[in-house]
């Protein structure tokens, strides 16, 4: 059972014992192991890349038996001020429309004031968030975490890794704006800010790129890195389909490693979530099904499998045709060895019937692991693919 032990004592005492296991027993006997490379999760790895994915998936395993790293709260970044690069977002309840208000509803799903950070170039007066140039391009940034933890903070360590390495890769981009949208939770936790929460917080991040600070839509490259390159899809989709709104679309699509089937729905022996279970560290995070009942909330059962929003990689959408028509020009980035490789070939090939070979640029990476763009240790993969990206970037 997915939390078995965050209650005290028992969560100190495994938290030893895991500790101890950790150090005493797993790394030497991985390191053994890993010693010779027919031992290793892939011949081709060093030593230290296989000790730190099977250390990762370990310390993933620990936190969801005990309990997920704390999150901070909006106040307490905003507390960081404009220093940081932080800045307010108000609410936008006007612009929530159609079949995402109706699921709204259902989940007692308001929207609320959130705020974001700036990452790069300043103004004049060295202020973050100042207003966009002419011809000035953005990233419009979702982080990653499954939808229950993380942060848009960029001293984090994942962020400040990801976002040097996109602004310095491409001649085209000085900024990053990354948006802190509500993160969801379920029992056996409190249940908090289900399904469409964090999308109608990106919406409002939206309208502030555009009205407040004066981008161009069509300069906006929306962005995002595992359950954040889910969101940045449903943004898209959302500003790109729906009418009602008057959003106006946006240039460009980033989506790195993002987490696309949330109800699993690639099963079988030879799937990438079987096959790549120890080349990769997010096993966890799939089988609590823990994200899976907190974007759920009081909708139906299957309608994380089935709902083309949450899951547009899923097997069990019906009629996936039609959804990615009106999308801007996208680039989509995987591992070879991933665990959530086999959805994200999913959603290219429904992107690439809809919008068109020469609209969809799809790099997977050999030898990578989910969301190995934010790791300073997974090279040379991660330089060269964001040189690709900037690349891409540059020709938008």
């Amino acid at each position: 059972m997915a939390f078995a032990f965050r209650h005290q004592p028992l969560k100190s005492l495994y938290l030893a014992s895991a500790i101890f296991l950790l150090l005493f027993v797993r790394i030497p006997i991985w390191t053994i192991q890993y010693s010779f490379p027919f031992g290793r999760p892939r011949r081709q790895w060093s030593l230290g890349r296989s000790l730190i994915v099977s250390a990762l998936g370990f310390f993933i395993d620990v936190l969801y038996t005990t309990s997920l790293l704390p999150s901070p709260s909006i106040e307490k970044l905003a507390e960081k001020g404009a220093e940081a690069g932080f800045v307010w977002i108000e609410a936008t309840p006007s612009l929530i429309h159609g079949e995402i208000l109706e699921k709204a509803k259902t989940n007692g799903v308001e929207a609320v004031r959130t705020g974001g950070f700036w990452f790069g170039e300043r103004g004049a007066d060295g202020a973050a968030g100042q207003k966009a140039g002419p011809d000035e391009l953005v990233f419009y940034h979702f982080h990653g975490g499954a939808f229950v933890m993380g942060t848009s903070d960029p001293s984090t360590s994942a962020n400040k890794t990801l976002f040097l390495g996109l602004l310095r890769h491409n001649t085209k981009v000085r900024r990053v704006f990354a948006l802190e949208y509500r993160l969801s939770s379920a029992p056996p936790f409190a249940s908090r800010h289900p399904f469409p929460a964090a999308l109608i917080d990106s919406i409002a991040g939206y309208r502030y790129l555009v009205e407040d600070v004066g981008f161009n839509p069509s300069n906006i490259i929306i962005s995002g890195d595992s359950a954040g390159g889910n969101l940045a899809y449903a943004l898209t989709r959302y500003i790109s389909t729906d009418g009602a709104h008057g959003l106006p679309h946006a240039g460009a699509l980033l989506l790195l490693s993002p987490t696309v089937d949330w109800a699993d729905t690639h099963i079988g022996a030879d799937s990438s979530i079987r096959r790549n279970a120890r080349t990769d560290f997010v096993h966890p995070i799939f089988t609590s099904r823990f994200t899976y009942r907190a974007l759920q909330g009081s909708l139906p059962d299957d309608e994380v499998a089935t709902n083309s929003w949450i899951s547009p990689g899923s097997l069990k959408i019906a009629q996936p045709s039609g959804i990615f028509a009106a999308f801007p020009r996208t680039l989509i980035v995987s591992g070879s060895v991933e665990m959530t490789l086999d959805p994200i070939r999913t959603l290219r090939d429904r992107m690439v019937d809809d919008m068109g070979k020469d609209r969809v640029r799809y790099l997977e990476v050999p030898e990578s692991t989910h969301d190995f763009m934010t790791q300073t240790w997974h090279e040379p993969e991660r330089t060269n693919t964001l040189k690709l990206v900037g690349n891409w970037v540059d020709s938008l």
